[in-house]
């Protein structure tokens, strides 16, 4: 079984998109892996919050949730370059984080 890497600290990022007392699972998938769900309302969120201003904390959570999000598949319904394209800071954020992701994975 594979735990994708930041699925423990992503569990309490998520947290921030649940009412107080909900608890978001881990989910296995076909392939045996296991990954956080709540990660892609999380991201939305913290995209938001990006375009916003906010930045630090807000970066450092998008950046951890990159690997997950390969994993469920985000960058297969919109490639990478796509998420760079446009004006929105957040996802073009994302996007080179994304990016850059790939590349050490090389």
């Amino acid at each position: 079984m594979t735990v994708i890497t930041g699925s423990t600290e992503l569990s309490e990022i998520n947290q921030k998109v649940v009412q107080d007392g909900e608890i978001l699972p881990q989910v296995k998938l076909k392939d045996g892996s296991r990954v956080q769900t709540g990660t892609v309302a999380t991201m939305l969120h913290n995209i938001n919050l990006y375009n916003t201003g906010v930045r630090g904390e807000v970066e450092d959570e998008l950046i951890l949730a990159i690997p997950t999000l390969f994993k469920v598949g985000m960058f297969e319904l919109f490639s990478v370059d796509e998420w760079i394209q446009g004006d929105n800071l957040g996802r073009r954020f994302v996007g080179e984080k994304a990016k850059a992701f790939l590349e050490s994975q090389a």
